[in-house]
């Protein structure tokens, strides 16, 4: 594993695969009051890439343009999230969109542990720390345990994609995930609209 630092934004000439993990790192799990801090991502060349941003310098023409590249595949844990803050910081609508936490919900309906280490745990033997997740990703320098945490939350997007994949497949369920793929921006522009914890399909 290796990890490559940036400030506000990636370089130009930076050229990622066509499927790229992402996740973020922010001030807490309130949209509207906790702000982006970190962004990171990895291709699964087992390099990660973490862009750190100070307050109020959310200009990242080169990174908005790759997450919203359609030809790219973006692989996240919890899309939802992400979506809503790289949406409501970097301007930027996020896709095509793959959510492990989706994918996993619909395939192993045998438990209800769909957390990012669980599933590393289970589908990869993977043992993930989550020491660092509730540090403070606001600090000027990141630390090198949580330069570590952010890496480790993409490293291994890629390969949990193609074990879900199988799953997916195997149960019949691959369609139906794709479709809860594609709406995810809107349940985003709901949760940015005000309808976070309301659920417009109940009764």
């Amino acid at each position: 594993m290796s990890i490559k630092r940036y400030e506000q934004d990636l370089p130009a000439e930076l050229r990622l695969g066509p499927v790229v993990a992402v996740d973020t790192e922010t001030m807490g799990l309130n949209l509207r009051r906790d702000r982006l801090c970190v962004v990171q991502l990895s291709d699964g060349d087992g390099v990660a890439h973490v862009v750190r941003f100070a307050p109020g310098q959310y200009q990242a023409p080169n990174l908005a343009r790759m997450l919203a590249d359609r030809q790219v595949l973006k692989l996240f844990h919890f899309a939802r999230f992400d979506l809503g803050v790289l949406q409501t910081y970097l301007g930027v609508g996020v896709g095509p969109v793959y959510c492990t936490k989706i994918a996993s919900k619909l395939a192993r309906t045998y438990t209800d542990r769909h957390g990012l280490k669980d599933l590393c745990q289970e589908l990869l033997g993977v043992d993930l720390s989550k020491e660092m997740q509730s540090s403070d990703w606001g600090v000027e320098q990141l630390s090198e345990r949580q330069l570590s945490y952010a890496a480790s939350d993409v490293l291994h997007l890629h390969r949990l994609r193609a074990k879900l994949d199988a799953m997916l497949e195997r149960e019949g369920r691959a369609a139906l995930a794709a479709a809860c793929f594609a709406f995810l921006p809107e349940r985003v522009a709901l949760d940015l609209a005000g309808w976070s914890d309301i659920d417009p399909f109940a009764h």
